[in-house]
């Protein structure tokens, strides 16, 4: 009987063994950058997306790809050592309306399936009225 049970004890020991995952492991700081309302011509549009290799061997970022045109993401060109971080900087153009895309990045995470993260920005963009000194006389009463 006691055999029976250290053979159990054994075959678990090696399952939960092989379930410990070894390689580089992403974690993002945030998958999602709310840009809130924001003034285009005040706002740059740039954000960052901070991460870290929470493995044990190089991450290797080796795509990152927009949703659209109007977002332009850079990836690090050097892969990132276990326990550094990194970033992956994001460029939108600021158009007026709503803001919802999608970043793809493409890794050697063993976190993640197939090691692709999608990261999101979202948010509004609006333009700032500008008031025509011209029009405001007009309105003014005269007395």
């Amino acid at each position: 009987m006691m055999k029976k049970i250290l053979s159990l004890f054994a075959v678990m020991m090696l399952g939960f063994s092989s379930m410990a995952q070894t390689g580089p492991k992403i974690e993002f700081k945030e998958e999602t950058i709310d840009y809130g309302t924001v003034t285009k011509g005040e706002d740059s549009g740039l954000r960052v997306f901070e991460f870290k290799n929470i493995g044990d061997s190089p991450l290797v970022i080796s795509d990152v790809k927009s949703s659209c045109g109007c977002t332009v993401p850079t990836k690090p060109k050097e892969p990132i050592m276990p326990g550094k971080t990194g970033t992956i900087e994001v460029q939108y153009n600021m158009n007026p309306g709503p803001i919802s895309k999608t970043i793809t990045v493409q890794s050697n995470a063993v976190n993640k399936d197939s090691g692709i993260i999608p990261l999101r920005i979202k948010g509004n963009v609006i333009v700032k009225e500008e008031i025509n000194l011209m029009e405001k006389k007009k309105s003014l009463p005269s007395s």
